[in-house]
């Protein structure tokens, strides 16, 4: 397949993941930036162009994961490889007390780390969607989104 996402192909993953990015929960509604299909595993590591290594990311997560695939644990210092949304349930990774979203496994700790979740102006954003009912539990509509094919 090519490397470039097709519009179809970015339709297909923007409906799997419920209009929302699938680190942060960022409604696509939200923010300046469109979200963007993200490689979960970058093409420059071997990833391919397949819904199965797609992932619906808003343009902060995107920015900056860029084509990381893993980081140090801030606990431990182990390399550790990020949250994958394809094959692993938010939910066993993380939680969200209030506006916060706290990492609960290593691979949650490097994921909001590298990404740079719980940055202020993204937490208060959250706030606010959450006290105006707008910001999508990661428990709705799909906190795992393993798929069957490629």
């Amino acid at each position: 397949m090519s490397e470039e996402v097709s519009a179809a192909r970015r339709r297909e993953v923007r409906e799997r993941a419920g209009k929302q990015c699938e680190y942060c929960f960022m409604p696509d509604s939200e923010p300046l930036f469109p979200h963007e299909p993200d490689h979960i595993i970058a093409l420059k590591h071997g990833g391919k162009t397949v819904s199965n290594n797609l992932a619906y990311a808003c343009f902060e997560c995107n920015r900056a994961k860029g084509s990381d695939i893993a980081s140090l644990d801030p606990a431990t210092g182990g390399l550790t490889p990020l949250y994958n949304p394809r094959t692993q349930q938010w939910t066993e990774h993380f939680r969200l007390n209030g506006p916060i979203i706290e990492p609960i496994t290593p691979e949650g700790r490097v994921t909001v780390a590298l990404l740079r979740l719980n940055q202020a102006a993204r937490v208060a954003i959250r706030d606010n969607l959450m006290r105006e009912g707008r910001y999508p539990h990661p428990t709705r509509n799909g906190g795992n989104r393993q798929d069957k094919d490629g």
